[in-house]
């Protein structure tokens, strides 16, 4: 369970951590909330085969710097992704993403004119209405959550962590996706970016899926508690010529769920 990102960039004065290895065409990974790049670890290792892999931990989360009063919103996720790609010189790379990943995917595209290839999304946030209870309650009480023992923290992450996947994770798999949201200052980064998350960040964009540049292709999963099935229907209407496969016994967190669906997706759909 090993995972570090050996590269730094910095991004409007503060760093982010990423990493590129294997040989092939121009491949970027961008995870979602509340994970990390640590979700793509066996899926990269297994396209690295056949694409040059790039991948980093969006600002506020994993390996990149936290600290407080810092802005991890949508708002300025998809202006790290469009630096990021001007410092690696991709003008048009392939490109997959999941939950916050396909919201900041879709934001540089079409607000900052970042051009892919080709875009596969994984149960983006991307169609309104989107936020769980806990979401919608943490955004009122951020400072009274940020200050729990951390003995409740840990519940709390243990139960929100997997439910996100529709199979039980692994003590090693928890410990890696919970790690960088304890502590003095991963505690407070946990629902920094909970408080931080709005759904205007997608309407902005939302009645602009048909301007997309691209051909594009949806995962979802049948069993996705987070945002259910259903907006992927609506959301494959509203991408120009998408098709959204539906993958069973299969939560939000496909990378754990079905790792072997996003990579024979991403053989087929970008080879």
């Amino acid at each position: 369970m090993d995972w570090n990102l050996r590269q730094t960039f910095e991004f409007e004065g503060q760093s982010v951590a990423y990493d590129r290895f294997g040989a092939g065409p121009p491949l970027v990974l961008v995870h979602g909330t509340p994970f990390s790049s640590f979700v793509w670890r066996a899926i990269a290792r297994e396209l690295a085969r056949h694409y040059e892999i790039y991948l980093y931990d969006l600002i506020g989360y994993g390996q990149s710097e936290k600290r407080e009063g810092q802005d991890v919103s949508l708002g300025v996720q998809n202006r790290l992704l469009a630096a990021l790609l001007r410092f690696w010189s991709l003008e048009q790379p392939d490109v997959i993403a999941h939950d916050f990943g396909g919201a900041t995917a879709l934001r540089a595209h079409l607000l900052n004119g970042c051009e892919y290839k080709r875009l596969l999304l994984i149960d983006p946030v991307a169609v309104r209405p989107w936020g769980s209870p806990f979401v919608r309650h943490v955004r009122q009480h951020q400072e009274a959550f940020a200050g729990i023992p951390d003995y409740i923290q840990e519940a709390i992450l243990t139960a929100y962590l997997q439910g996100a996947a529709f199979r039980p994770l692994s003590a090693d798999a928890h410990q890696a996706y919970a790690a960088p949201w304890t502590g003095p200052v991963g505690k407070p980064a946990f629902y920094r970016q909970i408080a931080q998350m709005d759904q205007r960040y997608t309407d902005e964009i939302q009645d602009r899926y048909a301007n997309l540049r691209c051909p594009s292709r949806l995962l979802w999963g049948v069993e996705d508690g987070w945002i259910p099935v259903e907006r992927g229907r609506e959301l494959a209407t509203l991408l120009p010529g998408c098709r959204l496969t539906e993958i069973p016994d299969c939560g939000h967190l496909m990378q754990e769920d079905a790792p072997e669906a996003i990579v024979a997706a991403a053989l087929g759909f970008l080879g």
